[in-house]
């Protein structure tokens, strides 16, 4: 019988080196685990000595902490709860949820009415979270300018009554040449977190790329997994965590790639996330001092989730990863042209241009410039391997623009983390509202199968021609020291 734990005894043990906390009925002794905590050690440290199941739940699936069944203490003493131990915070976070805001799924008619419901419903954290970006947000907002300064260019008088827009990619089948691109923290969005995403994705008929910070754990999404998915990598410092992953997500047979995240070594400085505090209003329990502090600074939710996140990854490591996997292993995050023909010649089976939705280093190169760039100074690229990109896309017609340069499929974030307000049936929604736009957009111009006939004769990128950089190219130094590595 597992022994019963008073809120008296649990209270004691909130120092540095001795922390307990509880989460749905059991007591946790997290001390060495909480500097090692994948969201950051502040959060369980505001929580040492006293029940942390309300936050745990809103950002977590029930079985994520089964991995600390060994420091479990008892159970709590449901009888020893006072008012005092127990009580909530007593300052109301500004700007609640209101969700009678929302409007109905039949009032959203494109991907920016999802963003609007959005701002009007999500907490005050999720929608800094969702809607930031690192520093300024220049790139974030270039990433969609950028492609409406690509004009299309409509060739008339063509049989349009009939559009294909199916294709394939790494073995899977797709309606339209979109996937969902990893987001974390999907509970922030809906109380199901990532489930409605994947079962969404499969009866719509794309892929949904499972993020490394799922609010659910790996084997819980691919349990909703119908039949494929992609699953998104951070390398974690502790290289063993990864490969367990990998491993999991191969015998699975449902993940058909892996998407290595290569653009954000360290966590950028996003300061609207900055600004909401961890709990919003409340004070926090300082353990180092054993006393209250008002107002700790906050490192945000995503600072706080990336702590594990290995820095030192590197070309090398393609051959690691080669070890573990036979899966197809895609660069994620590729921003210049040369870094495009390193992954090509290192043996990469894709590439996703990528700058993190703006979230990475902020005023790097809008993705379609990107695109275009490679298109222009290295199209052999596209031969020897797939090249998706993703940043920015919110009409039917940018999906358009991308595959007329060379991208065999678009990756949506946000789109979808809005979209997942309503949970699967607004997946669903967003997927019919893009998937009639590509195929409006591609009969307008004149094609009948996007894949066959895309080419960069339907678009005039001169309004961005003259904002490409020079072509470099890939130095003999380059290819020697990623041969050398490799």
């Amino acid at each position: 019988m597992a022994r019963k734990v008073s809120t008296q005894e649990i209270a004691k043990h909130a120092h540095e080196d001795d922390i307990w906390i509880v989460v749905n009925g059991k007591v946790y002794d997290v001390t060495k685990f909480a500097p090692n905590h994948p969201g950051g050690a502040e959060i369980i440290y505001h929580h040492a000595g006293r029940d942390a199941s309300k936050k745990y739940n809103s950002t977590h699936s029930p079985s994520l902490i089964n991995d600390l069944d060994e420091s479990i203490i008892g159970d709590l003493d449901e009888s020893t709860i006072t008012e005092d131990w127990s009580k909530k915070d007593d300052i109301t976070p500004t700007n609640p949820s209101k969700l009678d805001e929302k409007p109905t799924l039949d009032d959203i008619i494109n991907l920016d009415d999802f963003e609007s419901a959005a701002m009007k419903s999500f907490t005050p954290k999720s929608w800094a979270y969702h809607s930031g970006a690192a520093n300024d947000c220049i790139t974030r907002d270039e990433n969609r300018d950028f492609l409406r300064r690509i004009w299309l260019r409509p060739a008339i008088m063509r049989d349009l009554s009939t559009i294909k827009t199916k294709s394939t990619l790494f073995g899977c089948n797709l309606n339209i040449p979109i996937f969902i691109a990893p987001v974390g923290a999907a509970k922030m969005s809906h109380e199901e977190g990532e489930l409605p995403l994947t079962r969404g994705a499969a009866s719509s008929g794309i892929i949904h790329c499972i993020s490394t910070m799922a609010s659910y754990s790996l084997s819980e999404i691919l349990d909703q997994t119908p039949s494929q998915a992609f699953y998104q990598l951070y390398i974690n410092k502790d290289r063993s965590k990864t490969e367990a992953l990998v491993r999991l997500a191969e015998s699975s047979g449902k993940v058909k790639a892996l998407f290595v995240t290569a653009d954000l070594p360290v966590m950028s400085k996003r300061e609207a996330d900055e600004r909401i505090k961890l709990d919003e209003g409340t004070q926090w329990i300082n353990v180092a001092r054993d006393n209250k502090s008002a107002v700790k600074k906050s490192s945000g939710l995503a600072k706080a989730n990336s702590s594990f996140i290995d820095s030192s990854l590197n070309w090398e490591d393609l051959r690691w990863l080669r070890s573990i996997s036979s899966l197809p292993i895609v660069l994620k995050g590729v921003q210049r042209a040369e870094d495009a023909i390193l992954a090509m010649r290192a043996g990469f089976d894709g590439i996703v241009i990528s700058n993190h939705g703006g979230r990475a280093a902020d005023t790097t190169a809008p993705t379609i410039l990107v695109l275009l760039e490679i298109h222009r100074y290295c199209p052999d690229v596209f031969g020897k391997m797939k090249v998706l990109v993703d940043g920015g896309f919110r009409r039917g017609s940018d999906v358009v623009k991308a595959i007329c340069l060379g991208a065999s499929a678009v990756g949506l974030g946000r789109s979808f983390a809005y979209a997942l307000n309503y949970g699967q049936t607004g997946v669903e929604h967003a997927v019919d509202l893009i998937k009639e736009e590509i195929q409006t957009a591609a009969q307008l111009v004149g094609m009948t199968d996007l894949f066959r006939d895309a080419n960069p004769r339907y678009i005039n990128t001169a309004a961005i021609d003259h904002l490409l950089p020079p072509d470099y190219g890939v130095s003999a130094d380059d290819v020697r020291r990623r041969s050398n590595k490799l």
